[in-house]
């Protein structure tokens, strides 16, 4: 069953492609302004990227990344040269879909910082992007393939979710008293955009929480993931590949120093994709 606001939305839309609708001066000059200090906060020094804190944004993720992001931050893979682009490109695209939401008539109350006590030491904030129908939303820009697969529906997002977006919603649900909604995702490469209902287990995803603080505390580091069997055509090959939820991890040569990226052992294409080697069957 589709959101009330996609039907809006899409309503809109296709009366924008017909230029049967209007955007008012109001929200014209807010968006603009908001993208305005999203480039003062990407490019001109707003946006301090080092130093490390619990926080909404991140508390989701992996307890081992988060680890590492406390006690050896050094040793984190340099930031592809895309990597402001396509912060700023989040940036624009939440400011442009809530000005589709106003236009569209569609009613919400806008972003708030909430903080959240996990107990006396330990209080993590953040702000949520919105809230619909009493629900609190994030808003995601993906690319083609996450908009496809990874966003799929809550099953598939929350069985892959490397960047923590279940525990970062069900921070934001707990902390400002909303109902955990879902997420609006938008498709970076097509315009597409549809909403994907959350079904979140609060008390799990709070009890994950607590236990990353404890594991970030740790003077060991304890690994969420261990490497995968690399197969071909169906079979195993001996080799050890790393696991799929510690592709993105900027960590992951520091976590596995025997990690090599090489072209697929074992194919037979002309260009071989590649493929990221724990251990090899031959070494």
């Amino acid at each position: 069953m589709q959101h009330r606001g996609e039907l809006a939305i899409s309503q809109y839309l296709e009366n924008a492609s017909k230029g049967l609708t209007s955007m008012s001066d109001e929200t014209i000059n807010r968006v603009g302004e908001e993208i305005k200090e999203a480039l003062k906060r990407q490019f001109a020094g707003g946006n301090k990227r080092d130093g490390f804190r619990l926080r909404m944004s991140n508390i989701g993720r992996p307890s081992c990344q988060l680890w590492f992001e406390k006690n050896r931050p050094e040793t984190a893979l340099p930031r592809p040269t895309t990597f402001v682009m396509n912060m700023m490109i989040g940036d624009i695209v939440e400011s442009v879909f809530k000005a589709l939401l106003t236009e569209a008539k569609v009613d919400y109350k806008d972003s708030d910082t909430v903080a959240l006590k996990i107990d006396d030491k330990n209080t993590i904030s953040g702000s949520y992007d919105l809230v619909v129908d009493g629900a609190v939303d994030d808003i995601k820009s993906a690319s083609d393939w996450s908009y496809k697969y990874k966003f799929d529906s809550y099953e598939s997002l929350a069985s892959g979710d490397s960047f923590g977006y279940v525990g970062q919603l069900a921070g934001y649900a707990k902390a400002s008293g909303y109902r955990a909604g879902g997420w609006w995702v938008v498709n970076k490469a097509s315009g597409q955009f549809k909403y994907v209902p959350a079904n979140i287990d609060m008390d799990k995803e709070l009890n994950k929480v607590k236990q990353s603080i404890k594991a970030v505390k740790s003077k060991d580091l304890v690994r969420c993931f261990e490497p995968e069997p690399e197969t071909f055509r169906g079979k195993e090959t001996g080799n050890m590949v790393l696991n799929k939820n510690c592709n993105f991890c900027s960590y992951r040569q520091a976590c596995w120093e025997t990690l090599k990226e090489l072209p697929a052992q074992m194919s037979q294409a002309k260009e071989p994709k590649m493929v990221q080697y724990i251990s090899l069957k031959s070494a």
